[in-house]
């Protein structure tokens, strides 16, 4: 699983901007709504002394918002080239963020100190694909928490994407016509996990060109990741939705006792 994930977002770190409308926008945006999340479960007068780990960073979106807010960001994640693209962009922002290569089934041995916030955000949890690797991340997450710290995931809206059973997303044209993106979704047999397909077409030099980057996931429910939550020692379990956050995606918070 490590290998294919690795092979996925190393393939697609350089073109991972091309994802969104506006990267730069989006990096304002989520780290302005992620703020709002935060501050209203922690009561915080100033952020600057307040340790965040983003423990799946990629070409460092949320870190990069976040610490523009102030946080005292820490960034890891399994692709050794989204770190090292991550690293670039946050200093053309001029932000201070200590990265560096962390697999979150290993977060307690891979990365030295405690957090009072730890978040991972994209849709990357459910690369873990069994309840053992699940119980593995949850566990090093809870490991590397102050008492009382907040958890952060942003995940799909899998209760709504399983009773759909969509087959593809609808493509985003940008650019002017230029450039379109979208995905097509492979599901297995059992429901359980599905193949995702992302193509990302662009007009180079007159002529369309193709980029197409696979990985799979476990269409994960909400309720199952409750559980392991409950079990791995997390409490105040609470969901958050696009219609009350303005997020893209839910949003799952809970505590360390």
């Amino acid at each position: 699983m490590k290998d294919s994930i690795l092979h996925f977002y190393d393939e697609l770190a350089d073109d991972y901007h091309l994802l969104f409308v506006d990267w730069h926008e989006a990096i304002s945006r989520q780290g302005e709504l992620l703020n709002k999340i935060i501050q209203s479960k922690i009561n915080l007068a100033c952020t600057n002394n307040t340790t965040l780990l983003d423990c799946s960073c990629g070409i460092g979106t949320q870190a990069i918002g976040l610490a523009k807010h102030g946080y005292k960001v820490t960034a890891t994640d399994i692709s050794t080239v989204a770190v090292k693209r991550a690293t670039k962009e946050a200093a053309n922002y001029g932000v201070n963020i200590n990265f560096s290569v962390a697999d979150f089934r290993s977060l307690n041995t891979d990365v030295s100190g405690l957090f009072n916030i730890i978040l991972s955000a994209d849709n990357a949890i459910p690369h873990l694909l069994t309840d053992e690797e699940l119980y593995k991340a949850f566990r090093n997450m809870h490991a590397k928490l102050l008492k009382n710290g907040l958890l952060i995931i942003t995940i799909r809206d899998y209760d709504a994407l399983v009773k759909a059973k969509i087959t593809s997303t609808q493509p985003t044209i940008l650019d002017g016509g230029n450039r379109m993106v979208f995905q097509v979704y492979d599901w297995a047999q059992d429901d359980k996990t599905y193949t995702v397909n992302q193509f990302i077409m662009q007009v180079i030099n007159g002529e369309w060109k193709t980029k197409h980057y696979r990985s799979v996931y476990r269409a994960l429910l909400r309720q199952e990741l409750n559980k392991v939550l409950e079990a791995t020692g997390f409490v105040d379990v609470e969901w958050h939705f696009p219609s009350q956050t303005g997020y893209y995606q839910p949003i799952l918070t809970a505590r360390k006792d």
